[in-house]
């Protein structure tokens, strides 16, 4: 992609003796955005056909007639055409900034704030081309030339399909077609259809690039052409998204568009190539027409709307400010959750309302972390309030269920019963039958929610392992990075406590109702004799052995350690957990990644005996040297901190940079891409693509989700950007970031 390799000219790296880079010294960088817009409640007003633009206004042809937009407004109007209602074909805006109408009728020409019928062609004009000689207009019935305000007939000989043309620069034309590509010059037509010069004769569209060669768009995909000789294809196979290709046009920065059925690709000079495609970036995949205003925006034509990709000048830091101010404005609710929020109106950020989730815990846990890496970076006494925030309320969820030690998976208000996720429900005896045969694990419960003491809060049970992980990574990271000695004491309380609870319960998480929770065992009972543990057996024996060892390491009782030992030495956790890296893949799932990743820094700075703290090193790396292909920034920067090395800035910076601001989660499918293929690997479980898709064209991440993945994204949601804050600060932290 190119913002990938634009990284080595937009950031000063550093570099070690060994030439691994140390840092990044933050630069600013083109971020790019998108601005939508729906015509008209009619359908096929939406379906936008051609489009131009000049200083004032954006003009587009669409089923439904042709629509103006002056600059300074947001909405469209309809602009008649001389009082006809016939069919309208292209628009084009001349060199003096006057705008054009090719109809079913002639050419119009917009004067006195209205389309007013130019004389001098005959039939429906369905091309427009601006030339240096003048506005060319093509249809049916020939080539039309206007010269001092008079249209002149043109002796070239050419086919009645034209779908597009572009001046050659020396007073003639290329012509696309259905049956081929034409130049028509000095008196002459010559027609290209040759397989070894295009992909096929059904030409859709046509442009000169900056240096001088020429680029087909149609079916088939792109061919390039140099002094009329082939010069390359543009297939799936060279990062095409599709085979049908209708629009192409060159940018002011010399970079080639291409507009597909599957999105925009585009090319650049330097050789790579990049993707926008989904609701994110289009309002329909389907892209008709590209055109660029004076500042450098690009204005699309798609089949449900009118798409314009914008710049602006961003660093690091400036992209922080402007995730941060999103995070405080809609993703942080009472008492102090970090989570998303649900879009009432799909796509629209103004629709928004907070809404529970199974791992508020968890990602709060994650804000927590953020939140202690941006005030041991930056002293702001802020970030340290907030933490302490976050911190009460994990604790909250502990305390609101009443119990010794077990905590709640999320807490809402009482008047939140009617629309909280995953209500209470209850189970026959053939729906519980049919459970347990499909999930031998399976544990009904029937009452998820409950109502606290006070009367103030539900909270919800059936906490999962994963909730356990996320919290203990949080209060580490809190306690090591931010909490000051009173804090330091709560929190060593807390995490004895939800320790006790487990050791109490032969390493168990025990709902109210005595019996364990669907996934929270760490059990040697079950995950070394249990057949239906044995999936779990890996992962769970490392989270445990990390759970007892911060447990000692911050109150410094013997019996954490003595647990701890016991796990290793009489029941064989550190062997189980060797297998981590060994998984089934019939078991893995990339969500484990993440939890793995919560439990390594927590392992490596709390392990002090030599032996232990090589074998979790040498486990690290091993599992680190299978997750590099992730280029996953949370996973690097955990690896970096746990293992005191600086190690895939690269990968990480890239990512952050590539990062849309968009965090509305547009569903992203790749299935309908034909430049990758659908893949079950590694996750077998899971549709992926071949080719790890950079976060531009990725739903929007949180980390427990397969990157790899082939169709994701549910748009009635905005996801909170604690997924690129948490790694942002970690980086900062490390020296990584500057």
């Amino acid at each position: 992609m190119k913002y990938f390799i634009l990284l080595l000219l937009i950031f000063s790296i550093s570099k070690q003796s060994n030439g691994q880079a140390e840092y990044v010294n933050d630069q600013p960088f083109w971020q790019e955005y998108h601005e939508g817009y729906v015509i008209d409640t009619a359908a096929e007003a939406n379906d936008v056909k051609h489009i131009s633009v000049n200083r004032q206004q954006a003009w587009i042809v669409t089923s439904a007639g042709v629509y103006m937009k002056n600059n300074n407004e947001n909405s469209w109007k309809k602009v008649p055409v001389d009082g006809n209602n016939g069919p309208v074909f292209t628009v084009a805006t001349d060199v003096k900034g006057i705008t054009w109408i090719g109809a079913w009728n002639g050419v119009y020409k917009f004067q006195n704030n209205s389309l007013q019928l130019v004389p001098g062609t005959n039939g429906p004009i369905s091309v427009l081309s601006n030339s240096n000689e003048g506005l060319y207009a093509i249809g049916p019935d020939g080539i039309w030339l206007l010269s001092n305000e008079h249209f002149a007939k043109l002796s070239y000989n050419i086919p009645r399909s034209v779908r597009n043309a572009v001046s050659d620069g020396n007073n003639g034309l290329w012509i696309a077609s259905d049956v081929g590509l034409y130049h028509c010059y000095q008196q002459q037509t010559v027609c290209i259809r040759q397989t070894d010069l295009l992909l096929s004769a059904y030409i859709k569209d046509v442009a000169v690039s900056d240096d001088n060669t020429l680029w087909t768009a149609g079916l088939g995909g792109v061919s390039v052409l140099e002094k009329n000789s082939h010069k390359r294809f543009i297939r799936p196979e060279n990062g095409c998204p599709s085979i049908y290709v209708n629009a192409i046009h060159t940018s002011p920065d010399g970079s080639m568009w291409i507009g597909t059925d599957v999105g925009l690709a585009r090319f650049y000079k330097d050789g790579t190539h990049s993707l926008l495609f989904s609701r994110r970036w289009l309002m329909n995949d389907h892209v008709n027409d590209i055109t660029f205003d004076e500042e450098g925006s690009a204005w699309i034509a798609t089949s449900k709307g009118v798409s314009v990709i914008k710049r602006r000048k961003m660093t690091l830091a400036d992209k922080q400010e402007f995730f941060y101010s999103v995070l405080m404005k809609r993703h942080i609710r009472e008492p102090w959750i970090a989570g998303q929020c649900h879009l009432n109106i799909e796509g629209d950020v103004n629709s928004w309302i907070p809404e529970d989730d199974d791992n508020d815990g968890e990602f709060t846990s994650n804000y927590l972390a953020m939140e202690s890496f941006r005030y041991a970076t930056t002293k702001d006494p802020q970030a340290k309030k907030n933490a302490e925030k976050a911190f009460h309320f994990l604790k909250l969820l502990q305390e609101v269920t009443g119990t010794n030690g077990f905590f709640a998976r999320s807490i809402v208000p009482v008047d939140w019963a009617g629309r909280v996720h995953d209500g209470n429900r209850t189970y026959n005896d053939q729906q519980l039958a049919a459970e347990q045969v499909q999930e031998p694990r399976f544990k009904p419960v029937q009452t998820r929610w409950h109502r606290s003491k006070d009367g103030k809060w539900l909270w919800k049970g059936d906490t999962s392992s994963d909730e356990v992980c996320g919290h203990m990574m949080g209060y580490f990271f809190y306690y090591l990075l931010a909490a000051d000695d009173k804090e330091k004491q709560i929190i060593s309380k807390h995490v004895g406590l939800l320790v006790d609870h487990l050791i109490a319960n032969n390493f168990c998480l025990v709902d109210i109702d005595g019996k364990h929770t669907r996934w929270g065992v760490w059990s040697p009972d079950r995950l070394n004799n249990d057949p239906e543990w044995a999936p779990d057996r890996s992962q769970n024996s490392m989270e445990m052995l990390a759970f007892l060892k911060l447990a000692y390491y911050m109150t410094n009782d013997e019996k954490y350690q003595q647990q701890y030992l016991t796990l290793i030495n009489k029941h064989g956790y550190l062997e189980n957990m060797k297998n981590i890296v060994h998984q089934n893949p019939a078991w893995f799932v990339y969500f484990d990644v993440v939890l793995q990743a919560y439990m390594y820094p927590i392992l490596l700075t709390c392990e002090k005996d030599s032996t232990l703290h090589n074998f979790y090193q040498q486990h690290m790396d091993e599992w680190m040297d299978k997750r590099r292909n992730d280029q996953n920034p949370l996973v690097n920067f955990f690896y970096c901190f746990a293992r005191n090395k600086k190690e895939e800035i690269k990968a990480s910076s890239d990512f952050l940079i590539n990062t849309p601001l968009d965090l509305i989660d547009w569903t992203v499918d790749h299935t309908k891409r034909e430049d990758v293929q659908i893949v079950r690997s590694p996750v077998l479980d899971d549709a992926q693509v071949n080719i790890l898709p950079p976060p531009s064209i990725r739903y929007v991440v949180r980390w427990d989700k397969n990157p790899w993945a082939a169709v994701n994204g549910y748009p009635n949601m905005e996801r909170e950007p604690v997924f690129w804050l948490l790694p942002y600060w970690m980086g900062r932290y490390l020296g990584m970031i500057r």
